[in-house]
């Protein structure tokens, strides 16, 4: 990610066929929250967009649960899988709570995603902090080579200072960057994945987008394959105006997807059919 322009972020914003997806997301978002149901029911929306959003997270990790099981089970101990998708709703479930702290300390905010995340399952001196030299990754999504934990702090050192300073971007432009820098670095030893995109999840609540988060991107994301998900990705490492206008379109394309999936939870509500 390049930082040498004053608002490098809002740079991306005019991206060839960034405007456009940015306009299609907005549009997009604006129908669902004039949806009717959205009156007097959002609460509903919400929890049922939340739990979505972490089977969408869970799934690119590589626990793909049918929305029933992740509903209807209460343990998530035991196998990996059950661990993963426990992890995911825990971060779903605190990234509302992490707002305030976000515009003012995001690294904070990421180390404690990182413990929510682990929830007891990594060694105790390797949560909640950037991983030390020699240090594992365990993110079998991801394959691109690995930064060095000295370039890991510097390239966090700045993200936290673009997200601090703000700017005149896109919520969109931002929220992929936040999400694609995070993969990029995979700054801790565990739960890489999830923490980025719980990160872009808190990124377009906290820029008035998403106020309500019934708009899950992890739900299109998931939606799209983890196949579609990488090779975004590898747009973004590659640092290109091409691959980053790809990731941003990709990341615009999952909210949609994510809108797309709650204005059905609307109308089920709307029918009474929960």
């Amino acid at each position: 990610m390049s930082t040498t322009a004053s608002d490098p972020l809002a740079a991306l914003g005019s991206l060839p066929g960034v405007p456009e997806a940015v306009d299609s997301v907005r549009k997009a978002v604006d129908r669902v929250y004039g949806h009717r149901v959205m009156r007097r029911r959002s609460n509903e929306v919400t929890a049922e967009a939340a739990l979505r959003g972490s089977r969408g997270s869970a799934a690119l990790a590589g626990a793909d649960w049918n929305l029933e099981e992740v509903r209807r089970r209460t343990d998530f101990s035991g196998e990996d899988e059950a661990r993963t998708v426990g992890a995911a709703l825990r971060l779903t479930a605190e990234a509302g709570q992490l707002l305030s702290i976000w515009r003012q300390s995001p690294l904070r905010v990421l180390a404690r995603l990182h413990l929510v995340a682990a929830g007891g399952a990594t060694p105790d001196d390797a949560v909640g902090r950037p991983r030390l030299a020699g240090e594992a990754v365990d993110e079998s999504l991801i394959e691109a080579p690995v930064p060095g934990a000295e370039e890991v702090a510097g390239r966090l050192e700045g993200l936290s200072r673009l997200i601090i300073a703000g700017g005149s971007a896109p919520a969109l432009v931002t929220a992929a960057v936040v999400h694609g820098e995070l993969l990029a670095l995979r700054p801790f030893g565990s739960h890489n994945g999830l923490v980025a995109r719980t990160a872009e999840r808190i990124v377009l609540i906290g820029s008035g987008l998403d106020p309500k988060s019934i708009c899950p991107a992890e739900v299109g994301h998931a939606e799209q394959g983890r196949a579609a998900y990488v090779a975004a990705f590898e747009g973004y490492t590659a640092g290109t105006p091409e691959g980053m206008a790809a990731w941003i379109t990709h990341c615009g394309r999952s909210i949609e997807l994510g809108v797309r999936e709650s204005t059905a939870v609307c109308e089920a509500l709307q029918r009474g059919a929960a």
